[in-house]
């Protein structure tokens, strides 16, 4: 037994969050500590009471409690800085955090200003946390703009991994092929929100057109064996968010979550938070809850721990 297992077996939230974890998919915006916000703001942002329907239900509420923070260049470093305060205070030692490439239009000299404030950011709240920073791209934005904003950053050598959210549906993911392909040859490592909302024949697509190496999501993946035998074939990791998963009705409970079937299965899976402001969850906490409702012994979970701390 380890100190994460005993720490699940207890019930100690406390003893697991001091255990060591990674936060591979967690947002900036929505992933800061709501205790660190409510002392530099006096704002307490309580989050999602009942399950919401739409990836534009959600929007709507993060504009309505939480988007005026987060505003310009000085609201996008303190979303960053509250995030890594909440991986520090979630015992994270990993995290993959960073900047929506439109970012540039919001007040910053430069890429490499946004850059050189990011880093001094890291350095100033948690550097004890490994930092990988990440670069990331919306759907609902055109391809062209997309080129625009990326191209200077890639021109840094700075960003070491690539990610694409929002709307599944709202462009095909063919467009962003190019974008993916200057990416890659940029040294990023490539991943894409997939199959949160979409099927199990989308995250396959997406990553065999995008060449991605790992999924944000990714749960419907779980709706067909041969999916999930070219995922756990080709080594492809899902970053998967239980309680996010639940509070936008995409599962019906955590014990009947699809993780359990992607693990089964072979397919290479982590634990993340998403958005901890907005869904109430750490990575701790979800890790408790996937305990809790049985779905995972702890020394499962304590695979599925190292699975994130480690290099695919």
């Amino acid at each position: 037994m380890s100190a994460f297992t005993d720490a699940l077996e207890a019930g100690d939230l406390a003893a697991i969050r001091a255990c060591p974890k990674a936060d591979l998919h967690m947002h900036c915006a929505g992933g800061g500590n709501r205790a660190f916000i409510r002392s530099r703001t006096g704002r307490d942002i309580a989050p999602v009471a009942v399950p919401l329907d739409s990836m534009g239900a959600m929007h709507a509420w993060f504009a309505a409690h939480i988007g005026d923070l987060f505003k310009g260049a000085d609201g996008m470093l303190f979303s960053m800085e509250a995030a890594l305060e909440q991986a520090k205070a979630d015992g994270i030692r990993r995290i993959e955090l960073g900047i929506d490439v439109w970012a540039i239009t919001q007040g910053f000299a430069s890429a490499a200003d946004i850059r050189d404030r990011q880093i001094a950011c890291h350095r100033a709240t948690a550097p004890e946390v490994a930092w990988l920073p990440q670069l990331s791209m919306s759907r609902h934005c055109s391809i062209a703009a997309l080129d625009r904003w990326l191209s200077p950053f890639l021109e840094l050598g700075f960003y070491q991994t690539f990610d694409l959210s929002g709307d599944e549906l709202v462009q095909p993911i063919e467009r962003f092929v190019p974008l993916y392909a200057k990416a890659k040859a940029a040294g990023l490592r490539l991943k894409a929100h997939v199959g949160e909302w979409g099927t199990a024949r989308d995250v396959q697509h997406a990553v065999e057109r995008l060449d991605l190496d790992e999924v944000q999501h990714g749960i419907a993946a779980a709706d067909d064996p041969a999916v999930m035998r070219f995922l756990a074939d080709n080594g492809i990791r899902l970053n998967i968010c239980p309680t996010s998963n639940l509070l936008l009705g995409r599962v019906e409970n955590l014990g009947r979550h699809p993780i359990r079937k992607l693990f089964d299965a072979g397919v290479i899976v982590t634990v993340a938070s998403d958005d901890a402001l907005i869904f109430g969850n750490g990575v701790s906490e979800e890790f408790l809850a996937l305990r809790r409702c049985g779905l995972f012994s702890a020394a499962e979970l304590d695979q599925i721990r190292h699975n994130g701390l480690s290099d695919v």
